[in-house]
């Protein structure tokens, strides 16, 4: 139990700064309502949960294939949350909270699953975390790394539930015009976020 509260700890740690991911799940949160949010929130929980199991088990290969090829996902990340932004800046809010249908929900976790996974970096976050609370010597221990990296999803779900909850009480508050003025903002902070990826422009 303790490898599964400090997964937990690293999980909620990892999610918590609000990033491109975080800026997503608030404009789907207000745009579409809770549910989209939360949904978007746990596609990156599954992408922590990933590079939490690779760092974990000590899987160097996998770990190096990832960072090295860094300067590709940066790439393809960039370039999609680009779109991404443009698409939210030009997008005309709706009046209510749109119906979190079937249809609508598997894009939304789709999306910032491949967003996180372009973002080898966050595997090194993981391994150096694990390494700082004693974490990182579950490598050999399938049933523990399990343990561990459950916590990792834990956490970081639970920060995109307390996030999209926190967000969703914004919502009625908002005007049209304020929708209008939400969209132009995260669509221009994605933007911003997707070209700083840009290897050579964002460093």
């Amino acid at each position: 139990m303790g490898l599964l509260f400090k997964g937990l700890i690293i999980g909620f740690a990892i999610a918590a700064p609000v990033g491109p991911i975080g800026v997503l799940c608030i404009r789907r949160t207000l745009a579409e309502g809770r549910t989209s949010g939360f949904v978007s929130g746990l596609g990156a929980a599954t992408a922590d949960a990933i590079y939490g199991s690779v760092a974990a088990l000590g899987l160097t290969f996998v770990a190096n294939f990832l960072v090295s090829g860094e300067m590709w996902f940066r790439l393809v990340g960039g370039a999609f949350l680009v779109f991404l932004g443009v698409r939210t800046f030009l997008a005309r809010p709706a009046e209510r909270a749109a119906s979190t249908g079937k249809s609508r929900l598997p894009g939304a976790y789709a999306s910032t699953l491949f967003l996180t996974l372009t973002n080898p970096a966050t595997i090194l976050s993981f391994a150096a975390i694990f390494a700082g609370l004693g974490a990182g010597n579950a490598g050999g221990d399938v049933p523990s790394v399990m343990l561990l990296v459950l916590g990792v999803f834990l956490g970081s779900a639970l920060w995109w539930l307390v996030l999209s909850w926190v967000t969703s009480l914004f919502r009625t508050r908002l005007s049209a015009r304020g929708l209008r003025w939400v969209n132009r903002i995260s669509g221009t902070v994605l933007a911003t976020f997707g070209v700083l990826a840009v290897p050579g422009l964002g460093g």
